[in-house]
């Protein structure tokens, strides 16, 4: 199967070239997306997984039911819970006309964790998604634009939508069926039509790093210079010419640290935040732990799937961003490192040449408790 990207765009290149940011696209039809999200299983999450608000609501001609409407309270554990579904009155209510929105599964339902956590490494953007369930004859959403790039995929049934150009007045008529997708930058307007199926796309929310977040931490760096906390003087309200001279001569030495910034210091912060703050993709986790304290030189192991690891070498320490944090670990082990993260999978004892068997037990528990490697089962 395609990567995550390239199920979204076809032609990776030209869509970071030619399309990224500039215009909307049109993609597919494609294998489909219902391993993604199918009807059966918005019907499962209806009606057996207890979903709680906000992980979903409902919208009927643009406006979000309140919540008493189709939610209970219940008790769990001696415990008062509201806002769970009450899956009688969800049903009733989509059966009325209702869409229903499921948000944040990138969170919490295994395949959109997957393909979320693949999209984004792709994009180098933080990426969201929230799905939404139509039926027949309705229509969730007004005409509205989105403050983030988006990606709408066709999972099930069709979907009419109305996409507006900046300079244009009309909008462009598309029909999405399943396996298509859309792009739509950032302000787009656009809008889903009511159809005569029931429909089911996932909307992906890209939230793209822009050239002003990273001048604007630039210019931050510079101000937390205590010299800008001075006040400013007595009577400044009456001195007004002088104030602005000595703004003019502050705002030169501004510009003078500004130039002397150094650029490649702020991409790098950037990318270490962006590659320390994903969400942890710890799918087995729970039976690592309970292992790995009896892990041996014969036991295999392997990255786990998503895990990211970058390596930054430092005066007599290694980082390791590990996607959802950072590890610091001694600079003599990297050789090693490397040697991991290189292979598909290995055995403790293939670490021979380059620890003693104690050291190499040590890391490779501390790397699985870290979430960077995972068990292999015999």
């Amino acid at each position: 199967m395609a990567d995550a990207l390239e199920r979204c765009v076809g032609d990776v290149e030209r869509f970071a070239d030619e399309v990224w940011g500039r215009r909307s696209l049109v993609h597919g039809p494609t294998d489909g997306f219902e391993d993604l999200l199918s009807l059966d299983d918005v019907d499962a999450l209806l009606t057996q997984h207890a979903l709680r608000t906000p992980a979903f609501r409902l919208v009927r001609d643009g406006r979000t039911l309140p919540s008493s409407e189709y939610t209970r309270t219940t008790r769990i554990g001696g415990v008062s819970v509201t806002g769970v579904a009450d899956p009688a009155r969800v049903l009733a209510a989509v059966e009325d006309g209702a869409t229903v929105v499921l948000q944040a599964l990138h969170r919490y339902w295994p395949p959109l964790v997957d393909f979320c956590r693949e999209l984004e490494l792709a994009l180098g953007h933080p990426c969201q998604v929230n799905a939404y369930i139509t039926p027949p004859g309705a229509q969730g959403l007004r005409p509205h634009g989105d403050a983030h790039d988006v990606f709408v995929l066709q999972a099930f049934g069709v979907k009419s939508w109305q996409v507006w150009r900046s300079s244009d007045r009309e909008a462009d008529e598309i029909e999405l069926r399943p396996g298509m997708a859309l792009y739509l930058p950032t302000g787009t307007r656009h809008a889903a039509r009511a159809q005569h199926v029931v429909s089911g796309h996932l909307t992906v929310g890209i939230h793209p790093t822009r050239w002003r977040d990273l001048i604007e931490a630039t210019v931050t760096r510079v101000l937390d210079d205590p010299a800008w906390n001075a006040s400013l003087p007595v009577g400044h309200h009456r001195q007004r010419d002088s104030v602005a001279d000595e703004l003019g001569r502050h705002l030169k030495q501004v510009g003078a640290q500004l130039m002397g910034a150094d650029p490649v210091e702020a991409v790098e912060r950037r990318v270490e935040h962006f590659l320390t703050t994903r969400p942890s993709v710890l799918r087995g986790g729970l039976s690592d732990r309970l292992r790995v304290s009896a892990l041996g030189d014969d036991d295999r192991l392997r990255r786990r799937p998503g895990a990211v690891c970058e390596l930054r070498p430092g005066e007599d320490v290694l980082r390791l961003l590990l996607g959802d944090r950072e590890l610091r670990v001694p600079d003599r082990l990297e050789p090693v490192i490397r040697e991991i993260v290189a292979r598909d999978t290995f055995t403790v004892r293939d670490l021979a040449d380059l620890l003693d068997r104690d050291s190499r037990l040590v890391l490779v528990r501390r790397l699985v408790r870290e979430g960077l490697l995972e068990v292999v089962d015999a």
